[in-house]
């Protein structure tokens, strides 16, 4: 059996989507409460967005850290790009740039 390409899988998730969250739990449980202000911010902005749920694979718990260079989760990509975390997605959304931004994403992949 061949070995897992982690980096590889994450690499393909998000650039194979516009929208990409990278979260404990599911957007209808998140697990804590940085992933659930991110979902939440998300849903307000109507615009669709494939979560992943950490939790249900270490590999990818911790790929995800190395792959972004980011340490913590939940974790947004944004047309293949690390957009960032919790504080930096409610902040984007409090000053109104991240709906436009997900919804060109969303517009250029369709």
């Amino acid at each position: 059996m061949a070995e897992r390409d982690v980096q590889k899988e994450i690499k393909e998730l998000v650039t194979s989507k516009p929208v990409v969250l990278f979260l404990k739990g599911t957007p209808s449980m998140p697990m804590c409460g940085f992933s659930a202000r991110t979902v939440e911010a998300l849903k307000r902005c109507e615009v669709p967005f494939t979560a992943i749920n950490v939790l249900a694979d270490p590999d990818i718990r911790e790929g995800v850290k190395e792959f972004g260079q980011w340490p913590t989760i939940p974790q947004l990509y944004v047309g293949g790009e690390l957009l960032g975390g919790c504080d930096i997605t409610i902040e984007m959304y409090e000053n109104g740039e991240l709906q436009p931004l997900l919804q060109a994403a969303v517009a250029k992949q369709a």
